[in-house]
């Protein structure tokens, strides 16, 4: 009888081992998430600040250049289209499908923001408002917080990814409904990689 009390304890003790063990995991990957969607929101509120401010930029620029309505409508569409892009990747940080969605747009918000600056450059008067002035520096400083939190929340994807995918995590992680790796946001060489260059 005690040799099998003996057996039941240390089947007991390694069951219990287990079992903490995977309750650990599976609070790790909890908090990791939970890491990378409070650094998605970071990126969410520095990108709705530099939506808010476009409106403002359009009708500043508006009064000084009469002749170019397409382009400040084109500006106003890819600000919709990239705040369409960020309320879907909001929903899901670090879906594939969703990251990609916001990188296209903000890509198309840039192209067409840098048109309009290089655009402005022939208004000199629009170049000497200082409304249009402060209002380049505003978004080119939130250009700036956009990169720093686009960082940081890459970083933690990384984090997230890398302990998902480390034996044994990754036998217990679809177990606990972590199945896919979260998507980095990567933005191309025309998007909000770079604060825009504008002289004034």
């Amino acid at each position: 009888m005690t040799a099998l009390a003996a057996v039941l304890a240390v089947v007991l003790v390694v069951g219990l081992v287990l079992l903490m063990a995977g309750v650990g995991i599976y609070n790790r990957l909890v908090a990791l998430r939970n890491r990378l969607e409070n650094a998605f929101s970071q990126i969410e509120v520095q990108l709705k600040r530099r939506y808010d401010l476009i409106p403002n930029l359009v009708e500043t620029v508006k009064g000084y250049m009469k002749h170019e309505r397409e382009t400040l409508e084109a500006v106003i569409q890819a600000r919709n289209q990239a705040m369409g892009g960020l309320q879907q990747a909001a929903a899901k940080p670090g879906d594939p499908a969703a990251m990609q969605a916001l990188a296209s747009a903000e890509s198309g918000l840039s192209g067409m923001l840098g048109r309009l600056f290089a655009l402005s450059e022939s208004y000199p008067d629009l170049k000497a408002n200082q409304n249009m002035a402060q209002l380049t520096e505003e978004l080119t400083s939130t250009e700036n917080k956009v990169a720093f939190a686009r960082q940081a929340y890459n970083d933690a994807v990384t984090i997230y990814n890398t302990y998902r995918q480390s034996f044994p995590n990754n036998l217990l992680a679809g177990l606990f409904g972590h199945t896919e790796d979260a998507a980095l946001l990567e933005f191309d060489s025309t998007a909000i990689a770079e604060a825009p260059k504008v002289s004034f």
